[in-house]
């Protein structure tokens, strides 16, 4: 048997462990292949543990740079491995790099028979996006760095990061291409038409073709043969002019030691459906028309409720957003990493039928825990239920698993809803006329917003309920990022609850937003440390949205503290996942459900109907778009779309010719952030 072209002791990800365990490698480079053992005494009396083919394989690296972590794949198949430091996983990169440059290179002339996966294409994309992450790190040292030196030497250095950030373009369009063959591949298998050529296969004339021979097929046959697992059929001839057998797939002789990626199987993406039996749209629809291949209703909106169609959940939850990879494609390649996406124009099609305005407005989805709040007679008692509402917040605005985006609101624009809450009696005949709804009642909790600044993009909001003497006032500003395979939506901003009988304010702030996997099936998460304060009673708590890391773990986790003042340590711990359970354990060691919003019913939201709505009401205001959204008509969605762009563009050009200033409807700025201009205390107090 022939000298290893490298070996040594590496540790491999195993699923069942969820850990890293001890392995000895071995590159066999002339017999291209990769094996693996539990130990060098186990290699050393034969007993293999599994095996990878060289041939076609490409090796990764992982995660953050300091893990030491990497990955080869082949056959459909992932080894993660991870070195004892950095310097050892280049090493063994540099090795597998090589050994499956040489082992191609010795087989120009072979026709593969193996044809890639999605599976494939999704593991190249998630593999360059890491390369890509790795890259921006560095180019962001570099730059903290360069800014240090003299000017003269920034000047030398300011072609260096040039080619960087051409290197990163480089990256990144290689992420576009990827996706754009994966498009191809998947478009060809769908309809059963026959690849092009150079994906999943090569071609060369017959006098290119480079012919191998073996002297000692005997002995690599021996080798290949122990190294299979019992049963594991082989073929041969795969070599032209060569008998060498060679294993059909990689594997590993362990069924426990498969890896499960962090990410899910998109590979079916289910044709768009408009859902004809909804209400409000309970009618025969004959698609007479299409646009690139998508039929769409010829429906106007005097033969649709529109009302019913905001009251509707999205239809569209289980949409891939691969059958658009190409619009796709062409967006990622026009941003650079870390690129605000304030002004880019994004498709229509990955739009939610709703504005920003409306999706704030399903922090009060659970008016009632809202509103207990002020129930309580303690300051602990009230903080412990500021941070169960906090909590039970948020999973009543992604209403789809489908990441998509609210319709950006244009300056000026309001919306005004309310919620009949549990428990309390509406008394119609108070309605509250002063307040953000006059047409409400003292008893139901009243909600207004509006986008009081365009350039930056800022939204006020305001809640409240005269009844139990409590208000909420926020704004956030939307500042939004690309990086590479997700989008981040940093939300700036905070909101204070105004518990009046107890002269009590309580101060949040919000998580990021993460749209992830924005090539293929989106999906959102939330991410970021916030803060609840009490500055009165000096309460806190301190919440942790986790993003799901890479390997294993769960997506939507958090992590809460309770503090009293003074105290370093909480009284009470609470983990779980924002959108469903979550447990709080007590410092004298009692734990119990703190809240399961999967157990929560939503209170729905009441709206006026659009024809009584004003002309800068969301609902309103949108309502073509979201019609064309609802029949799948996009281009009709994207013209309403840009005519109500326009229509903002043209009035911020007369108002800059004139010297006009805007003047907002229902907030005023304060300091850094907006208040609604008749707070409920400020009308008590008169």
């Amino acid at each position: 048997m022939e000298d290893p072209t490298m070996e040594g002791p590496l540790s491999k990800w195993t699923n069942v462990m969820q850990g890293w365990q001890y392995r000895w490698f071995v590159i066999h480079e002339r017999l291209g292949i990769l094996t693996y053992y539990t130990s060098k005494e186990k290699m050393k009396r034969g007993l293999r543990r599994g095996c990878m083919r060289l041939r076609g394989a490409y090796v990764g690296i992982e995660g953050a740079e300091e893990e030491a972590t990497f990955a080869i794949t082949s056959d459909g198949k992932t080894f993660h491995l991870q070195g004892k430091d950095v310097e050892e996983r280049e090493k063994w990169i540099r090795a597998l790099e090589n050994a499956i440059k040489n082992v191609a290179q010795r087989n120009v002339g072979y026709q593969s028979q193996t044809v890639p996966t999605i599976l494939d294409f999704d593991n190249k994309i998630s593999e360059t996006d890491a390369y890509l992450q790795l890259l921006v790190d560095q180019i962001k040292t570099l730059s903290l760095k360069i800014e240090d030196l003299p000017k003269d030497e920034q000047e030398i250095m300011s072609a260096t990061m040039l080619a960087s950030h051409a290197y990163l373009d480089s990256v990144k369009q290689s992420i576009v291409l990827l996706t754009v063959a994966k498009s191809t591949f998947d478009a060809c298998e769908s309809s059963g038409r026959s690849l092009p050529v150079g994906i999943g296969q090569i071609v060369l004339p017959d006098e290119e073709r480079i012919v191998n021979s073996s002297p000692e097929v005997s002995d690599e046959r021996a080798f290949f043969e122990e190294s299979l697992p019992q049963g594991l059929e082989v073929t041969t001839g795969s070599f032209p002019g060569s008998s060498l057998p060679l294993p059909e797939i990689s594997y590993s002789s362990s069924e426990d030691e498969d890896f499960y990626d962090a990410y899910e199987n998109t590979c079916e993406t289910p044709t768009p459906m408009i859902n004809e039996a909804e209400s409000g749209v309970h009618r025969e629809v004959l698609a007479t028309e299409s646009v690139n291949g998508t039929a769409i209703s010829p429906l106007t909106t005097k033969d649709i409720n529109i009302d019913a169609i905001y009251e509707e959940g999205d239809d569209e939850d289980n949409v891939s957003l691969e059958s658009h990879g190409s619009v796709i494609a062409h967006l990622v390649s026009q941003v650079k990493y870390g690129m605000d996406l304030t002004k880019v124009a994004l498709p229509t099609f990955i739009l939610e039928r709703r504005s920003l305005l409306e999706m704030y407005a399903d922090f009060f989805a659970h008016p009632d825990i809202f509103l207990r709040i002020a129930d309580f007679k303690s300051p602990r008692e009230r903080m412990i239920q500021v941070v169960r509402w906090y909590l039970s917040a948020f999973h009543a605005g992604r209403r789809s698993e489908v990441a998509k985006k609210p319709y950006n609101p244009i300056l000026g624009e309001t919306f005004q809803c309310w919620w009949d809450v549990p428990d309390l009696n509406v008394d119609k005949s108070e309605p509250a006329k002063d307040g953000p709804v006059p047409w409400c009642s003292k008893q139901q909790l009243a909600f207004i917003a509006e986008q009081v600044s365009h350039h930056p993009p800022v939204s006020g909001f305001y809640a409240e309920n005269p009844e139990k003497r409590i208000s909420f006032n926020g704004h956030i500003w939307t500042k939004s990022k690309f990086l590479g395979l997700s989008v981040c939506v940093v939300n700036i901003g905070e909101g204070v609850i105004s518990v009046l009988d107890f002269d009590e304010e309580y101060t949040i702030t919000f998580p990021s937003a993460y749209g992830r996997s924005i090539l293929t099936v989106p999906w959102i998460e939330l991410g970021g440390r916030v803060e609840i304060v009490c500055t009165k009673t000096g309460y806190s708590a301190v919440v942790e949205f986790l993003t799901k890391p890479f390997y294993g773990g769960k997506k939507h986790r958090i992590v809460c503290d309770l503090f009293q003042q003074g105290e370093k340590k909480s009284f009470l711990n609470i983990q779980g996942e924002w959108n469903g359970e979550m447990i709080g354990k007590w410092s004298d060691g009692r734990t119990e459900e703190f809240v399961n919003v999967k157990k929560l019913s939503i209170v729905k939201k009441r709206v006026r109907r659009i024809s009584e709505q004003e002309e800068y009401e969301s609902r309103r205001l949108w309502q073509e778009v979201t019609m064309g959204l609802k029949l799948n008509d996009i281009p009709r969605a994207t013209g309403s779309k840009h005519a109500l762009e326009d229509r903002q563009r043209n009035e911020a050009k007369q108002r800059a010719e004139t010297g006009e200033k805007w003047v907002t409807k229902n907030f005023n700025k304060a300091g850094e952030g907006w208040t609604y201009k008749t707070l409920l205390k400020r009308r008590l107090d008169l």
